[in-house]
């Protein structure tokens, strides 16, 4: 979505700008049945590249594991499923994102008050149906990551803390978390204790501003973070998510997403570099 959306098979000579760049790997939505985009020819444009691939689930009020609607729980798991399945066909190992399900307000949906009894469902409920489908995913060779949103986008999983316990319950290693600094930002006490804290429990990370600029362009102490992610003995994936682009007008809705209006080439070769030198500077040799 840095640079497109949706993202089709014209748009597969991207992956060759991505890897000419410096990056590893391409972080992409888990393409629908509907979407112009082949699977094994998309594989096959990764492979000429030289680049991997990391997936991001799409889940929604149909797809939600947490869901009190039996055939809005029974979809999520299905939906959760065939992604395993299309990271197995694109050569994928990390499926991430907020797997729970249940969206809100960027889907139309306010927070609702909910009873201690109804709280307790809906944790159970996610408990259970991750640990029905992350087996699944262990079997592939996969690992499902789950994200902590912030109190705006989901009422299931904002925090690390939560994150955990859930993770600790399902005890599963098809399923680990996926922290993103843009939300830790906003609900963490502090985020290089929040990632002391999810330790080796972390699979995928997502290196973003807290404005979710440019790494480098906001106030994120890129060193410190890097340095407790290091401690943990991270090894794994790192993206950057810049969807921040230099806008200001009145009236202009950020939470959208838009395609850029300017050529922001050297400004990813900064902010990766500057999360690279920072690994560095932490001893990573990644």
């Amino acid at each position: 979505m840095q640079f497109v959306r949706p993202f089709t098979r014209e748009n597969l000579g991207l992956f060759q700008s991505i890897r000419d760049l410096g990056f590893d790997f391409v972080e992409l939505l888990v393409p629908e049945p509907g979407d112009n985009l082949d699977l094994t020819e998309t594989r096959q444009a990764l492979d000429d590249a030289g680049i991997d691939v990391v997936l991001a689930a799409r889940v929604n009020l149909q797809r939600s594991i947490a869901s009190e609607d039996a055939t809005c729980r029974k979809g999520g798991i299905e939906y959760l499923k065939r992604c395993v399945d299309v990271a197995v066909q694109l050569g994928a190992r990390v499926i991430g994102g907020p797997l729970y399900g249940e969206p809100l307000v960027f889907a139309g949906r306010a927070p609702a008050p909910w009873s201690a009894e109804q709280i307790r469902a809906r944790s159970d409920r996610t408990k259970e149906g991750l640990a029905n489908v992350s087996p699944f995913a262990a079997k592939a060779g996969c690992v499902l990551a789950l994200e902590a949103l912030n109190r705006f986008e989901t009422d299931i999983v904002s925090t690390t803390s939560q994150a955990i316990e859930v993770v600790d319950a399902v005890s599963s290693p098809g399923l680990g978390i996926v922290l993103d600094t843009f939300h830790m930002n906003m609900e963490e006490r502090s985020i290089t204790g929040a990632i002391h804290a999810a330790g080796s429990r972390i699979v995928h990370f997502q290196a973003n501003e807290n404005h979710r600029g440019f790494p480098g362009t906001g106030h994120l102490d890129w060193p410190a973070i890097m340095r407790a992610l290091v401690d943990t003995g991270y090894d794994g994936p790192i993206s950057l998510e810049p969807f921040r682009r230099d806008d200001d007008r009145v009236g202009l809705p950020i939470a959208h997403w838009r395609a850029p209006r300017e050529d922001e080439t050297e400004k990813l070769r900064t902010g990766l570099a500057l999360i690279r030198s920072c690994l560095a500077m932490a001893g990573s040799n990644q």
